[in-house]
């Protein structure tokens, strides 16, 4: 293993926050000493399918963690997804069925494995140590955390002081994530900063049971391509990790040159020398935004699907948008005469149908934009009626393009 201070070098890497980092200090020597890695925990709760690059930045921590030696575990919380974690929320969620959790944690174990080691790394499902808590051990565990602390939650606190609806299960998902620690003893939790509170239930909870207390590790939260929001996908602005090579790069390449750092830190592996270098180089004039961008890109890409996937992604970038030509694969779509009125189309009508946007109201929009082009000519009026032919393309933003049969 790496002494304490390289250790720490990389596990402070893109953190927010270590409570307390003394006691990590002294778990890290201890490691050391005793030639013993420590046990690190993250618990995903499998409420949804897919995997974006928001979900990836604690587990690119984890990795870390994983290549200084350390233990890693995830728990697929099958058990606490059917609750759902209340973190946030304004109001409860709803609950799951057993299918629909054993379905996505199916998904989710294909997904973190581009990211961690598969050969180093525990995969456990917290129903194992959960369901058979009889209801004695329940108030038992229960007893050892009070309400008002409880209340002390934002979301709690909130949605209390406006006299909204808190379920008596959903006060229990914080001690049932923090049993996980205590079941498994866990040297270090992480989670993002959203995950505070239920991160120092662990530490409450083992001190409870007898345990030496985890360390809670925080990471940030990532914002979405729009620079704003957090990365959802249910705000259309993120990255999936299963997306094609072409949507990955390109959907990096619309991200603004204000992330262009922070995602190099959270989502890649690139070294923070190389980081840095890249921040001076900005700063100074000696390197554009644009060449930065395709790099970041570029890793991104090679992460998930390799070297030469990122290679042949960038290249179809350059033909499209430097070279002004079509990418490889252009769909199709076939007009039939049923389409037509008088051997005509309404623009935004076939935009919707062809799938390039959600409804014509949006095709409308999107015309009005200047977003629309027929044959590499600019549309702007949302009335347009266009006589389809064979082998007119119509593109839609900048990675959107049909190619007419008729």
């Amino acid at each position: 293993m790496l002494d304490v201070g390289k250790q720490l070098e990389i596990i402070r890497r893109g953190v927010v926050e270590i409570v307390p980092e003394n006691e990590l200090v002294e778990k890290l020597k201890k490691s050391i000493d005793n030639d013993k890695p420590l046990t690190i925990k993250l618990g995903l709760d499998p409420t949804a399918p897919d995997i974006h690059l928001g979900h990836t930045v604690v587990l690119q921590k984890l990795r870390q963690f994983q290549d200084l030696g350390h233990q890693v575990i995830i728990i697929l919380g099958d058990f606490t997804a059917r609750i759902g974690d209340p973190t946030g929320r304004s109001e409860t969620r709803k609950q799951l069925t057993k299918e629909q959790v054993l379905s996505n944690a199916r998904t989710y174990e294909s997904q973190i494995f581009k990211i961690l080691d598969r050969e180093k790394t525990r995969v456990v499902f917290n129903s194992e140590w959960l369901a058979p808590l009889g209801f004695a051990q329940v108030i038992e565990l229960a007893a050892k955390y009070t309400v008002a602390r409880m209340l002390e939650r934002d979301d709690f606190a909130k949605r209390f002081k406006e006299c909204l609806p808190i379920s008596v299960h959903e006060l229990l998902y914080p001690l049932m994530q923090g049993y996980d620690s205590v079941a498994l003893g866990a040297d270090v939790e992480l989670g993002g900063t959203d995950q505070k509170f239920n991160l120092l239930m662990g530490r409450t909870l083992q001190k409870e049971y007898g345990q030496e207390p985890q360390v809670a590790i925080m990471v940030p939260i990532l914002e979405g391509l729009d620079g704003v929001l957090k990365m959802s996908k249910s705000l259309g602005n993120y990255i999936g990790i299963s997306e094609t090579p072409r949507e990955m790069y390109g959907k990096t390449m619309s991200l603004t040159d204000e992330l262009m750092l922070r995602y190099f830190e959270l989502v890649t592996a690139v070294p923070m020398e190389d980081i840095k270098e890249i921040d001076t180089g900005l700063e100074n004039g000696e390197l554009h935004p644009r060449d930065v961008k395709m790099r970041l890109a570029r890793e991104i890409v090679a992460q998930y699907h390799g070297h030469d996937a990122a290679t042949a992604a960038e290249e179809e970038f350059k033909r499209i948008f430097q070279q002004k030509d079509l990418p490889d694969d252009v769909p199709g779509f076939n007009v039939t005469n049923d389409m037509l009125e008088n051997g005509a189309i309404w623009l935004p009508k076939l935009i919707a149908m062809a799938k390039l946007a959600g409804s014509t109201s949006e095709a409308r929009r999107l015309i009005q934009q200047g977003g629309v082009k027929v044959d590499g000519e600019k549309i702007n009026d949302p009335n347009c009626n266009i006589k389809p032919a064979s082998n007119m393309i119509i593109q839609v933003g900048k990675r959107k393009f049909i190619r007419i049969t008729v």
